[in-house]
């Protein structure tokens, strides 16, 4: 069904409706019309890294580790397989009667902001710091979601537009500000991309303001980018209670009812949250019209429309054997395989169980408050699995046929607030160092979970947990790495977070054999930490983010300026850079030019300034690869551009072709990687993208062209210059 289609037999269905009628159906919880055969229905529905809130479902990573896959493929098909989950649930649910919160076809994934301060507590729920990154995963996910059948599979929902990374504890009143070139080079390209390549169907507002307006009701953003610039056609969503924010926090209107106008004036659709039931009101009083109501109202049936919840759709027949189908679940694992990043092996890794039963004790020490937990494997706006596989069960499976035994102990709680009532918060310190003397090695498995980093407390979040404070963990398990030091048995670490944390002591220290940042994993973690471990699959992950060294590298929080944040502009040297990770295997870029043709295209419309080249075409960089090591691995092949002569070019370089690989040992291939002939074009002051200078170096290899990178990897990218 085409959206003209749709739209049209909105107009039909809305036209019979009484204002109030229509009223009723821009809440996110929609009222039966019974006269017209129009059920409830309730548009709140969460599928960040699968069903969430709404019963079982397949549990995949936390978005920010399949960011860390840089893989557009295997996220569109995790977006197939969430809405065919959701399908499924949907179908069962309304045969039953039930057509509650969580349950609908509507959900409001993916996040697409810009991770932007390591400190943000929601950054986990992003594709990281890059918009071209973003833009790309998120895009691939929408995809995945709406499908590309006559009807959509569910209604994807880019958010939060736009300007959002914290601090969460201020959204509700805070202004964002930010310069136009900022706005346009960062903030803006992965929503851009979502709607214009993905096709999203809809748009969730931020809760704070934004150059001084409100972000779900905001002049600039909304009408003249959003809907006039970009043409969007679907529909706007406000984040949840963010409307009632006008008139108690940013104090832009005085009521609730001013509070309305102003969304409907600005074209906010739904009303997460109880602003919308003052509606009636607002019309009467005349400070709203008839026609904007008629205008929301459409849209949100043409969304219902094309997902088919009226004549019926493809889908309706969806069993609900395909929740947490054995192809979900493995898929899933798959995921978390390639989500996993080695930041340091000094060769201890992959661990043979022929060894292990060799060695002095026949043991391995698992230890740590993450070691043993499901919390931390689900990070937040999870799903409910109806099995997880922590840390520790996926690697007792995975030597239970072997003679190593596998020791445990929690060795300390996650954070000490939450024992200080028993007044012993290392009780389990001695337990852990006692097992390490009597194993061969210690992997130790720390970090955060959801109730230390994650949203500000509200609606569907229970434990305010909020930003962190600093980059460090927390203090019992800083007690209990000093401790485990003095057993003196290397030590294989797990940093299981969702965000980037100090880790210096690790790197400096050899006793730290290994270190691996494993995100929150999923619920099939466990099995695919134990399978990158004993080398059943060779890590291949890259960091969607910068490790900082130290928060005295960066602004303060609160400054929304892209100066020395980002990988893109910042001044000092990363601890673990933007898209840095290790692989058993031994890949380098041998080689590296763009396609004759596209260079040749190239190098006339550069002579010509011919804009609107560089603002449409796709053009080819092929990539020699080549894996002179003895372990089958996938890698990454990363695209860089700096423009050095540029006066508006970021500090640095910037992300523009990524190509995940598989390279057999031994093997050389050739890689071709799509690169948007924008990559070279910058943004001025006013935030338009030009064409100012003529010489442009382009770097190809499977990180950046930082000397982090090359220091820890030993590899540099192959480069070419274009000059016209």
């Amino acid at each position: 069904m085409t959206r003209e289609e749709a739209r049209k037999k909105a107009e039909q269905l809305v036209d019979q409706m009484t204002v109030e009628e229509m009223t009723t159906q821009l809440r996110y919880d929609a009222k039966a019309i019974e006269r017209l055969q129009v059920p409830e229905y309730n548009w709140w529905g969460e599928a960040l890294h699968g069903v969430a809130r709404a019963g079982s479902a397949t549990v995949f990573p936390q978005a920010i580790g399949m960011a860390a896959s840089f893989d557009e493929e295997m996220i569109e098909q995790v977006g197939e397989i969430v809405s065919t989950e959701a399908r499924a649930k949907y179908n069962l649910y309304v045969s039953e009667g039930d057509r509650d919160i969580y349950k609908g076809l509507t959900v409001w994934s993916p996040n697409v902001n810009i991770f932007r301060d390591p400190r943000w507590g929601r950054g986990h729920e992003t594709y990281g710091e890059d918009p071209f990154l973003s833009g790309k995963l998120g895009t691939a996910y929408v995809k995945g979601l709406q499908g590309d059948g006559e009807h959509l599979r569910t209604a994807a929902c880019a958010k939060h537009f736009a300007v959002h990374s914290g601090p969460e504890a201020e959204r509700h009143h805070f202004d964002a500000k930010v310069n136009k070139k900022d706005l346009h080079e960062t903030y803006l390209p992965a929503f851009e991309m979502c709607v214009k390549e993905g096709g999203v169907e809809a748009v969730m507002g931020a809760y704070n303001r934004t150059n001084g307006e409100p972000c779900c009701a905001h002049t600039e953003l909304m009408e003249n980018i959003l809907r006039k610039d970009w043409k969007f056609q679907g529909h706007y969503v406000s984040d949840c209670w963010a409307i009632k924010d006008f008139h108690e926090n940013h104090m832009v209107t005085r009521n609730p009812r001013q509070s309305v106008a102003l969304a409907m004036s600005k074209g906010c659709d739904v009303n997460c949250g109880s602003t919308y039931l003052c509606m009636m009101q607002a019309y009467k009083e005349r400070l709203i019209t008839k026609k904007q109501i008629r205008t929301a109202t459409v849209r949100l049936f043409t969304t219902r429309y094309l997902l088919g919840l009226f004549d019926g759709s493809e889908y309706d027949s969806v069993p609900y054997s395909e929740v947490e189908s054995r192809e979900h679940l493995a898929y899933a694992r798959q995921a978390a395989e390639k989500s996993i990043v080695l930041l340091k092996n000094d060769g201890i890794l992959p661990l043979s169980k022929e060894k292990l039963a060799q060695g002095e004790h026949k043991a391995v020490a698992v230890i740590g408050p993450n070691a043993n937990s499901r919390a931390a494997l689900i990070g937040n706006y999870h799903g409910t699995a109806s099995r997880y596989t922590t840390i520790l069960e996926g690697l007792q499976d995975a030597l239970e046929d072997s003679d190593v035994r596998v020791y445990y102990s929690e060795g300390c709680h996650l954070f000490k607030d939450r024992v200080e009532h028993l007044g012993r918060p290392d009780d389990r310190i001695a337990e852990a160092v006692g097992i390490a003397r009597r194993s061969d090695l210690v992997i130790l498995c720390v970090g955060l979970d959801e109730t230390l980093e994650g949203e500000e407390g509200d609606t569907g979040n229970s434990y305010a947990s909020g930003d962190k404070v600093d980059l460090q963990l927390p203090e019992s398990q800083r007690h209990l790495v000093e401790a485990l030091k003095k057993a003196g048995k290397p030590i294989i670490l797990l940093n299981v977070t969702g965000s980037a944390m100090d880790l210096n002591y690790a790197k400096q220290d050899p006793l730290f054999a290994a270190v691996l940042q494993t995100w929150y994993p999923g619920a099939e973690g466990g099995k695919a930490i134990a399978d990158i471990l004993l080398g059943a699959v060779s890590p291949s992950g890259k960091l969607p983010v910068t490790f900082y060294n130290s928060l005295e590298e960066l602004p303060a929080f609160e400054d929304y300026s892209m100066q020395g944040r980002t990988y893109r502009y910042m001044e000092h040297a990363a601890q673990y850079p933007f898209g840095y990770g290790l692989s058993y295997g031994q890949v380098e870029t041998t080689g590296a030019a763009f396609a004759a043709e596209d260079l040749e295209n190239v190098r006339k419309a550069l002579e010509e300034n011919d804009l609107a080249f560089f603002e449409k075409e796709q053009l080819t960089v092929k990539a020699e690869l080549k894996n002179a090591g003895t372990i089958d691995t996938d890698e990454v092949v990363q695209v860089y551009v700096r423009v050095p002569d540029s006066a508006f070019a970021p500090r640095n370089h910037s992300l523009c072709g990524i190509k995940r690989v598989s390279v057999k040992a031994a093997e050389e291939k050739t890689v071709e990687v799509k690169v948007p002939a924008r990559a070279f074009l910058v943004y001025n002051e006013e935030g338009k993208r030009v064409l100012d200078t003529k010489r442009f170096i382009f770097y190809v290899g499977t990180s950046q062209p930082d000397p982090v990178s090359t220091e820890l990897t030993g590899k540099q990218p192959v480069e070419i210059e274009i000059e016209a």
